[in-house]
């Protein structure tokens, strides 16, 4: 099967790439390309074939359904893995909501908790939590965006240049929002959104919601039915995000230390990109459907003409 490693469209402009998505930078607007790429950990770990499509389309879902909370980047969908989106500086902070007490990665509040850190975004939590606990509300725990990503207190963001009050107070606001409302549509569809990541920038003079939202790359979503009954007996929710694929690694190398990491196997590749697609199904309500009467790049290159420079 056929995934997308990446792209280098001539013509399209100026190209960077990021973890997962190659930027083309235009003068009044951005080319952003979802590639399969599998990002954890600080780097690539595996391609997942139709993830790319997925994250695109699902990003495009919420933030159509969001857009009365706060304003986005959304231009227009050409092709199934591309959005076109509006020309925004980022803030240099991730903005990350969390509704429970979990995670594997260096920056996670499960992590941290048990080193023994109990005050997170607000308020302070009790000794003795497990794992995957529901926390007591919605907390926001901001981290740094670079190459590595490093906790920040609420009260850091400010001082540290990386926002005006005003500014935070309004991302602060917003990411809130977006999530109660994440929280709520996935509930009503038989997923429990436990926490995710949102980044913003500043397009006229205005925060807007930029990147992705709610896709099951920058949040966590558990099957709600089978929540109760696995955390009694000890084992992990059901995962339907890239936490299924972290923790092999987790318990299989050292994923940030380790110079080569071993191949992802490839039935669990297989899983996830089924996953994927079943979430994407369930909160939208559409089926998944990608053009696959020509390869992805040439799809891409021919839908992407009308943007040539």
């Amino acid at each position: 099967m056929n995934v997308i490693k990446e792209t280098n469209f001539e013509g399209l402009g100026k190209r960077t790439q990021g973890k997962v998505r190659d930027i083309y930078e235009q003068p009044a607007q951005l080319l952003l390309v979802t590639t399969d790429r599998h990002s954890s950990f600080d780097r690539i770990i595996a391609h997942i074939p139709h993830k790319g499509a997925v994250l695109n389309l699902i990003s495009a879902f919420w933030f159509e359904l969001t857009k009365d909370i706060v304003p986005n980047q959304l231009i227009e969908v050409p092709d199934s893995n591309v959005i076109v989106a509006k020309r925004a500086q980022p803030f240099l902070v991730e903005v990350v909501v969390r509704g429970y007490l979990t995670g594997v990665t260096d920056t996670s509040i499960w992590t941290n908790y048990q080193k023994g850190k109990r005050d997170f975004g607000g308020i302070t939590l009790p000794d003795g939590m497990t794992k995957n606990m529901p926390l007591p509300r919605a907390i926001i725990t901001p981290t740094t965006k670079a190459g590595h990503d490093e906790n920040l207190d609420l009260s850091e963001v400010v001082p540290r240049g990386l926002a005006t009050a005003e500014q935070w107070a309004e991302m602060q606001r917003a990411a809130l929002a977006l999530f109660a409302r994440g929280q709520e549509h996935a509930s009503s569809k038989g997923f429990i959104l436990v926490d995710t990541k949102y980044e913003f920038g500043l397009h006229d003079g205005k925060v807007i919601l930029i990147d992705e939202v709610h896709t099951p790359d920058n949040s966590r979503y558990w099957l709600k039915s089978s929540f109760e009954e696995r955390i009694a007996k000890g084992e992990e929710p059901m995962a339907f995000d890239k936490e299924f694929l972290r923790i092999w690694f987790k318990e299989n190398c050292d994923p940030y230390n380790d110079a080569t990491l071993p191949e992802a196997p490839e039935e669990m590749v297989t899983e996830l990109s089924r996953r994927y697609i079943e979430i994407y199904e369930t909160l939208t309500g559409a089926k998944f459907s990608v053009d696959e009467s020509m390869p992805p790049l040439e799809r891409m290159q021919k839908n992407l003409e009308k943007y040539m420079l």
